[in-house]
C-alpha cells in the first residue's frame, strides 16, 4: 500500500471538515463527548480547528526545529468558520510550499510539509467519529482514507519521536514477539504488528498471527482508536483477543 496523493489528501481534508461541520454546527456544544469524556463538544471543535492552524503555521513558517513551534490559537467565529478556515489554510500552505518542503514534525522521520496534511486528514476523520457518537449519527469513511489512517497511525506510534515523547508506551507495548493482524474486507489492506522486546514494529502483509481482526477499513480504524469495542459485531476476531484489548487500552498518544 502506498500513501494517497496530495490531491486526495486535500480533497479528504475538505470533505472530513465539511462533514464535521454538518454534525456539530447545530448541536449542543455543552454535550460531553463519550469517547473523549474529559471534553465537551465545544472543546472538541476547538481542538480540531487548533490542530489545523497549528499544522498550517508550521508549513507557512517552514518550521525546522522544535523550538520554533508556535502556540495554539484560541477559537473564534462560528463552528463552520473555525473549522473550514483552518482546513483551507492548511491546504493553501502545503500547496504554496510544495509537499516536499522541509517542515519539522514530532516523529523524527519524514520531515516534510506533506506529513501535516496527511496527519490532519486522519485527525479530523477520527474526531468526526467522536462527534457522530456524541450526536448519535451514523459514521462512514471512504475505505482508502480509512486504510491510510491505519497505516499513518501505526507509523506515528512506532516512530522514534513517539518513543522519545512517550517512553511509557514502549514499556506497555513491547513484548516477546506477540503478533496482531488487521485485515480490511473492503480494500486491499493488511497490517501485521509485532511486539518485540525492544520496540513495536509493523508491516503490510499477510501472515498467521496470535490474533487477527477482520472488518471494513473504517471499522478496524474505529476499533484501533477505541471508538468501538474490540468485541463489536462489526469485527471478526480470531485468536488471543486479549492482545487487541491491551492494544486499545494502552496505545493512546
Amino acid at each position: 500500500m502506498t500513501e494517497l496523493s496530495m490531491n486526495r489528501y486535500a480533497e479528504a481534508l475538505r470533505d472530513q471538515t465539511a462533514q464535521f461541520v454538518a454534525l456539530a454546527r447545530d448541536a449542543d456544544l455543552d454535550q460531553r463527548v463519550p469517547s473523549c469524556p474529559e471534553w465537551d463538544l465545544r472543546r472538541l471543535v476547538e481542538h480540531v480547528g487548533q490542530a489545523h492552524r497549528f499544522a498550517a503555521s508550521h508549513v507557512e513558517r517552514r518550521v525546522t526545529a522544535l523550538h520554533e513551534v508556535g502556540p495554539f490559537e484560541p477559537m473564534t467565529g462560528t463552528v463552520a468558520d473555525w473549522l473550514v478556515g483552518g482546513a483551507e489554510r492548511l491546504v493553501a500552505a502545503v500547496t504554496e510550499s510544495g509537499p516536499d518542503a522541509e517542515v519539522w514534525n514530532f516523529t523524527g522521520v519524514d520531515q516534510r510539509a506533506r506529513f501535516w496534511l496527511r496527519r490532519m486528514v486522519h485527525e479530523t476523520a477520527v474526531h468526526r467519529a467522536d462527534v457522530a457518537l456524541t450526536v448519535a449519527a451514523p459514521y462512514r469513511l471512504d475505505a482508502d482514507v480509512a486504510a491510510d489512517a491505519i497505516s499513518e497511525w501505526l507509523s506515528l506510534v512506532t516512530s522514534p519521536g513517539a518513543a522519545a515523547r512517550r517512553p511509557d508506551l514502549v514499556g506497555e507495548m513491547t513484548g516477546t514477539g506477540q503478533t496482531l493482524h488487521l485485515h480490511a474486507t473492503d480494500t486491499p489492506g493488511e497490517w501485521l504488528i509485532e511486539r518485540g522486546p525492544e520496540a513495536v514494529t509493523w508491516t503490510h502483509g499477510h501472515r498467521k498471527a496470535d490474533v487477527a481482526a477482520r472488518g471494513t477499513a473504517a471499522d478496524l480504524l474505529l476499533m484501533v482508536f477505541g471508538r468501538i469495542p474490540v468485541h463489536d459485531d462489526r469485527i471478526e476476531l480470531f485468536g488471543e483477543v486479549g492482545l487487541f484489548e491491551h492494544w486499545v487500552e494502552h496505545m493512546t498518544f
